[in-house]
């Protein structure tokens, strides 16, 4: 007989036996009785459910998150020393050609047939990103159309159709382009993004999201002047085809995704954020990229309740922040953030800031603080009434320029700082070398005004005092890019792991019963 006709069936017995007037199966009988035969199964029960609840509520590791970042802290050291050595034994006219000491570069660059062996890039990597595939083994898709007319059957040929595919691609560009979105450009996993050797431009509605995704790589492109858009269908593959919310206008969105790689990147004038990671994204590098005229530059983490934020990971390398910058480079809620090497060329309101205690570990950056005697201070914790003084905000060799100061917390030096602390101080030093190439290759920053973008007609002011990004204080709750809540964590896993329980508890019953199961279901 199917167990739930047999429960019913026995809960059906003793209503009718209570209903015929039996004194002992009155309701305070039935309690007694019940809880007397079920005390063994209501314990496991209740420990189960709850260690399924627990699991799906409080377990904050995520997919690709390493259990020891100090140890990806040490490997970066490792592989810029080992750059920086090579580079020492070379002659003055070979150490001009390739080997800037930078270990992302010099990795593929002094290779003179890189433009036939393009996917060795994706070997490159280093941090929190490192391992990130993107479309290495996949074909190379050539985009050839730079149109962006329909988001719902994407004409092969564009960028559109090539990101959206099942399987892994190496994209690349017949020509210099420009690409206006329609509307956000919605990845599929598995893409490498790879603009060298011409000159690309993304720009328009929505920009770059990656939802749900892994193994990304963008390199060398332009990504600027990106607005609002959506309540609209958007294909997310080929077979895929959903309704989209308003999204932020974002440079960069990633939400909910891991292994992603954007390096040798120029990003401006956005609505919202230039690089945006929340929702429990994780195994991120940021490197090589050039960031201008913005206000909020880069949000990690969604909210300071949103305990899977606490899994996140992100190396930030080798990267300029350069001029018409405000905030958050970046802002960080939960999560180890790694910040090295980089030049902070100014801000107006402060450099690092984060709340919900993260970990950041600031190793060999240049902060050049501007003129304003009230913003010197290179970091900020945002809007909290927690006690901060024993977050782990750590700096280690960085150079402090025009009275910057960084503020550190922490109870001492504690031991995942005491294994990283390996940048000597003259790292910082080498910082202009390090960042000489940042942006993307063959662009001149222009440090004294904005970009000069071919093909692009647009105004080159966005959002007030000609920075792009929100005008709201740091306080703001991040927008949604679907325009609703999404639940923490996908409902299934909650269903399966609550399933799971019950099959244990049915067999642990029978097992120490001899055989015999609960009275619920006898």
């Amino acid at each position: 007989m199917p167990v739930t006709l047999h429960c019913a069936k026995k809960w059906t017995f003793f209503i009718q036996k209570n209903k015929t007037g039996n004194p002992q199966l009155s309701f305070p009988f039935l309690l007694l009785h019940f809880t007397s035969k079920m005390l063994p199964f209501t314990c496991i029960l209740f420990m189960c459910i709850l260690a399924s609840v627990s699991r799906a509520t409080f377990n904050l590791s995520l997919p690709h998150q390493h259990p020891h970042p100090e140890s990806v802290v040490l490997d970066v050291q490792w592989s810029l020393n080992a750059s920086l050595s090579r580079r020492q034994t070379l002659s003055e006219n070979t150490k001009d050609q390739c080997r800037t000491g930078n270990p992302i570069d010099d990795c593929w660059r002094c290779d003179p047939n890189w433009f036939n062996n393009r996917q060795r890039l994706a070997d490159c990597s280093i941090g929190f990103a490192r391992g990130t595939l993107g479309g290495k083994g996949g074909r190379i898709y050539t985009v050839t159309d730079s149109s962006d007319h329909d988001t719902v059957n994407p004409k092969p040929g564009t960028l559109r159709h090539a990101v959206i595919q099942d399987e892994p691609f190496w994209i690349v560009f017949s020509t210099n382009m420009v690409i206006k979105l329609k509307h956000e450009l919605i990845f599929n996993s598995y893409k490498t993004i790879d603009g060298r050797g011409v000159n690309v431009h993304i720009t328009g509605n929505g920009c770059l999201t990656l939802q749900y995704v892994s193994h990304i790589i963008i390199h060398n492109i332009h990504v600027h002047h990106c607005k609002p858009s959506g309540n609209t269908d958007i294909a997310s593959s080929p077979t895929h085809v959903g309704r989209r919310g308003r999204s932020d206008g974002d440079g960069i969105s990633i939400f909910g995704s891991q292994k992603i790689w954007v390096d040798h990147c120029s990003l401006s004038y956005c609505t919202d954020g230039l690089v945006d990671a929340v929702m429990g994204s994780t195994g991120i590098t940021i490197s090589n990229s050039y960031f201008a005229h913005h206000d909020e530059v880069m949000l990690l983490g969604h909210d300071d309740r949103y305990l899977p934020d606490s899994g996140m990971q992100v190396t930030i390398a080798f990267n300029v922040f350069g001029v018409g910058l405000v905030q958050r480079m970046p802002r960080c809620r939960r999560g180890y953030i790694h910040v090295v090497n980089n030049d902070f060329t100014s801000w107006q309101m402060y450099a690092i800031g984060g709340s919900g205690n993260p970990t950041i570990n600031s190793q060999g950056n240049r902060y050049s603080a501007p003129g304003d005697p009230s913003a010197k201070e290179v970091t900020k914790r945002v809007d909290t009434d927690e006690d901060w003084t024993d977050w782990n905000w750590r700096t280690d060799g960085d150079i402090m320029v025009n009275g910057a100061y960084f503020v550190p917390s922490g109870a001492g030096v504690m031991t995942q700082y005491v294994k990283a602390s390996s940048v000597e101080p003259k790292s910082a030093a080498l910082v202009e070398q390090l960042t000489s190439n940042a942006g993307v290759f063959g662009e001149t920053r222009e440090e004294t005004g904005s970009y000069s973008y071919p093909g692009y007609t647009g105004t080159t002011n966005a959002g007030s005092g000609g920075h792009g990004g929100s005008s709201g204080n740091d306080g703001d709750f991040f927008g949604m890019i679907f325009g609703s809540g999404a639940p923490p964590l996908p409902p299934s896993r909650l269903i399966a792991s609550i399933f799971l329980s019950f099959l244990i508890i049915l067999f642990l019953h029978s097992t120490t019963h001899q055989g015999v199961l609960p009275l619920l279901l006898l």
